[in-house]
């Protein structure tokens, strides 16, 4: 059906290899990146037929099997002009690394996305298919959505910017951050003392309004899901408008309080008592100590000021 060339990538160790169909190729050039090991490896058995439906596209494609974390960053940093298209399967890890080295490297390709993770909350957020092949025929058939991404100091993530109780156990388990919303409320039940929760003293600056205050948990999010739960950050979200969904949520003074964010979290509701809801292009976080940060579930760091910024249409991603 199709010729195969093997080449060295060099800067990772990453081996590439081209393949078209000589038939119906018409020279245009498409990068594969993705994550082999990604939602219990299951792209292996469908990825004859991923790259079957880029050849019949016209397109000349180049596959890039991620072996470690930082590979598609990387890929991305060093890729070629001459790709017309960028397609990444994995989970939203995979996706956060190719997005970041596309920023990292100063130029904009045009982004496919084959969702193969475990949660897949920007993929649903976009209505990508969870079937596989369906998911790379609206890349090839589809249309270009420019979506916006985030800034987060020398950082760059998708779709979700979080710190507090749970974010943590994510990425040090090396797990999504699945069912993550669910597990805090299951935590805090299980919490007999108010003292056993975990605080974090901030002073939050939110487009000139000023909130200092002692916070559990807190996200800056560009999805209509997190973690797997719908509509956790409001009912108005769009992926492409310059602004931000933020979500704080206090450290509760008494049990009262630390009930009603139980039952929030749990019935997937706003409780404006006991948690800020914010919707901004900008937001700067500071804090006596270093506070330990997550990045579409992967590790961003520990950090004392953290400032995030909507880039506006910073990603121009294939939808249906």
């Amino acid at each position: 059906m199709g010729e195969l060339l093997s080449s060295p990538f060099l800067q990772t160790g990453t081996a590439a290899i081209s393949f078209f169909d000589q038939e119906n190729s018409m020279g245009r050039k498409l990068m594969f990146i993705y994550n082999p090991k990604a939602g219990k490896a299951k792209i292996k058995s469908k990825l004859a037929d991923i790259l079957d439906i880029f050849a019949r596209a016209g397109y000349e494609t180049t596959v890039f099997p991620t072996q470690a974390k930082g590979d598609a960053m990387h890929i991305m940093e060093g890729r070629s002009r001459d790709y017309e298209l960028v397609v990444c399967s994995g989970g939203d890890g995979t996706l956060d690394e190719t997005v970041t080295g596309m920023i990292e490297s100063g130029f904009q390709t045009p982004i496919g996305y084959i969702p193969a993770g475990s949660t897949n909350d920007f993929g649903g957020s976009l209505s990508l298919p969870k079937n596989m092949l369906r998911a790379a025929e609206i890349i090839v058939e589809g249309k270009n959505f420019l979506c916006d991404i985030g800034a987060f100091n020398e950082d760059i993530f998708v779709y979700v910017a979080a710190f507090g109780l749970f974010t943590e156990v994510s990425y040090e388990t090396g797990q999504d951050v699945k069912n993550m919303l669910g597990h805090m409320a299951y935590v805090l039940e299980g919490m007999k003392r108010l003292s056993a929760i975990k605080s974090y003293p901030m002073r939050v600056n939110c487009g000139g309004e000023i909130i200092e205050e002692d916070f559990i948990f807190g996200m800056v999010t560009n999805s209509f899901s997190v973690g797997g739960v719908k509509n956790i950050t409001g009912t108005d979200v769009k992926l492409d408008d310059g602004i931000f969904e933020v979500t704080l949520i206090k450290k509760p003074k008494n049990p009262i309080e630390l009930n009603n964010i139980v039952v929030s979290l749990l019935n997937h509701k706003i409780d404006t008592n006991v948690m800020y809801c914010l919707r901004t292009s900008s937001i700067y976080f500071d804090s006596a100590e270093p506070i330990a940060w997550t990045l579409d579930g992967e590790n961003g760091g520990t950090h004392k000021s953290v400032k995030i910024e909507n880039i506006h249409h910073g990603m121009n991603i294939m939808v249906k």
